[in-house]
């Protein structure tokens, strides 16, 4: 039976998106939030409880790549939508919000066949650049200058290349709790959590910046640690 655990939650993953979808489309972004925040959790307790049951297998892989182009890169590309519909007349160029749903799964397929990104990533995350998309209705909500057709098509094009760019970004997966290893991905949690608190939803833009910003810093700090252990050697 403890097989088919990881599999079920990367279906309850798909089957979050799914609904969020459907949020979305009605304009419920509140629900369509929670439907994200919930495949974001099954998302990374997919690949927590094979790890730990020791039951990883190809099916699994290509499901999780599966549920994460809905929850991840159908879901935020309709969200864009909805926001492109609420900012123009053209019946047309809302749906160049759908780019992003491309990226999505260019990166996702990327990511599947990429072996530099075994334990941290090349280019940001679906997760990641969902849960920014996802912040954009609540931030209209106290700037409405957001909700402008140039400025939505210029955050779907800078979001989709983000994507396949080739930013090394760390991963949250620890091999060793030590503060020297991992002292920028805690400062990093650290700052985001503080800044969820105070800014909400407003957080969520800043924490892709700074995320980018702490492992620029955190792979600079490595690079400089390997060239002194070798220069000693």
């Amino acid at each position: 039976m403890k097989k088919y655990i990881p599999n079920t939650i990367t279906s309850l993953n798909l089957f979050s998106g799914c609904i969020g979808v459907i949020m979305a489309l009605r304009g419920e972004f509140n629900y369509a939030f929670y439907c994200v925040l919930a495949s974001g959790i099954f998302d990374f307790f997919d690949g927590m409880s094979a790890r730990a049951l020791h039951v990883k297998s190809l099916i699994g892989k290509e499901l999780d790549s599966l549920a994460d182009v809905i929850s991840f890169g159908f879901l935020p590309g309709t969200i864009l939508y909805m926001l492109l519909k609420e900012s123009t007349t053209n019946e047309y160029i809302p749906y160049l919000a759908y780019i992003l749903t491309v990226f999505s799964a260019l990166r996702l397929a990327k990511f599947n066949i990429d072996t530099r990104q075994t334990t941290d990533f090349i280019g940001v995350n679906t997760p990641m650049n969902t849960f920014v998309i996802i912040s954009l209705p609540f931030i209209a909500q106290q700037f409405p200058a957001i909700i402008n057709t140039y400025v939505l098509l210029l955050i779907t094009i800078v979001s989709s290349l983000l994507l396949v760019s080739e930013i090394k970004l760390f991963s949250m997966k620890l091999s060793s709790l030590k503060w020297a290893v991992n002292k920028y991905k805690y400062l990093f949690l650290l700052t985001s959590g503080i800044l969820l608190l105070f800014l909400k939803f407003l957080a969520l833009p800043i924490i892709l910046v700074l995320y980018i910003i702490f492992s620029y810093i955190h792979f600079s700090s490595e690079k400089s640690l390997d060239n002194q252990d070798k220069v000693e050697a």
